[in-house]
């Protein structure tokens, strides 16, 4: 989706809040039918103080976010953004690794 990626785009080289870490991607986004809210779904490849700090960066620039939105993608409503941390990718390489240590340990 377009607003997708142009959320990607602004978080990852317009916002110059240290907070922000990174390593963050946009996941998902849902947008409500009458394109008044946006619900953003970020992962932070990072430990659980960047992945706050960088919520707190995102929450702190939603209006800046919001007017580059607006001006990036053509809607007739510019949604309110709202940032919601999405665990499942560090969930997964955490996942991963377990199984890669009882792999492991079969294979000795």
């Amino acid at each position: 989706m377009e607003v997708q990626r142009e959320l990607s785009e602004i978080i990852r080289r317009e916002i110059k809040d240290p907070r922000i870490h990174p390593m963050t991607s946009v996941v998902a986004v849902q947008v409500t039918p009458d394109l008044k809210y946006c619900k953003a779904y970020i992962s932070v490849l990072g430990d659980e103080e960047a992945a706050k700090n960088t919520l707190a960066g995102l929450k702190s620039g939603v209006g800046y976010i919001r007017r580059e939105l607006a001006r990036r993608v053509n809607l007739r409503n510019t949604p309110e953004i709202t940032f919601v941390l999405d665990q499942s990718i560090e969930y997964g390489v955490h996942m991963s690794h377990l199984i890669d240590e009882v792999t492991k340990d079969l294979k000795d």
